[in-house]
């Protein structure tokens, strides 16, 4: 169904405020932010504010949800691509990255989970926990297809994730440095995965010796 011009509206103007409330949260956290930080960020009055949230907790909850959302859709579009694990893993990373560090940035960091409601905790916990599932089945399709050595698919996925989940903590929007990230952090964070070394991946040898 063809979404009306005021609901096409009313989305981009609260995926705004959705950009604007991850990047308070992840300066300065549930307790450190009011909707009013927010509200000021926008340009708008707190009267408006709540014409998109009803309150505080429902704004991380839906920052949490989009944060899931940006995840799934990088995740869906680099397996619907295809090519090997490595090849998919690599691409995801990428996906992923350019959102968070793209003109739809910043995402939520989920560090304020214990904020939430029950419902909203357990809602985003196993949006969390299925994408988890779905990353390391990635990385077991590369170990079965030999593009990625033999590892602890669930260790070796945690530790990639956060890496990536930890970007919005410390990227403050700088082009030059996002175009770095992009570049780059796909094969850093994927090094260790690689069954042979591409040329690009290995160290400079040149330059020890």
């Amino acid at each position: 169904m063809k979404q009306r011009p005021d609901e096409s509206r009313f989305q981009q103007q609260r995926d705004r405020v959705l950009r604007s409330a991850a990047h308070c949260f992840n300066q300065k956290g549930y307790s450190g932010t009011s909707l009013k930080n927010v509200a000021d960020m926008l340009g708008l009055t707190d009267p408006a504010l709540y014409y998109y949230v009803k309150n505080k907790e429902e704004l991380v909850y839906l920052c949490y949800i989009r944060a899931a959302d940006v995840g799934r859709e990088a995740m869906q579009r680099a397996v619907a691509e295809g090519g090997n694990g490595l090849t998919q893993v690599r691409r995801y990373l990428r996906y992923h990255i350019e959102i968070m560090v793209g003109e739809r940035g910043p995402i939520a960091i989920m560090s304020e989970i214990p904020s939430l409601q029950p419902a909203h905790r357990e809602e985003v916990l196993e949006l969390s926990r299925q994408h988890s599932l779905k990353f390391e089945a990635l990385l077991q399709c590369g170990i079965a297809d030999n593009s990625i050595v033999p590892c602890d698919v669930r260790m070796t996925g945690n530790a990639i994730m956060g890496s990536i989940n930890w970007i919005p903590k410390w990227f403050h929007g700088d082009q030059t440095m996002a175009k770095k990230v992009i570049s780059e952090f796909p094969t850093v964070l994927s090094r260790g995965l690689e069954k042979t070394p591409t040329a690009q991946s290995r160290p400079n040898r040149s330059l020890s010796s």
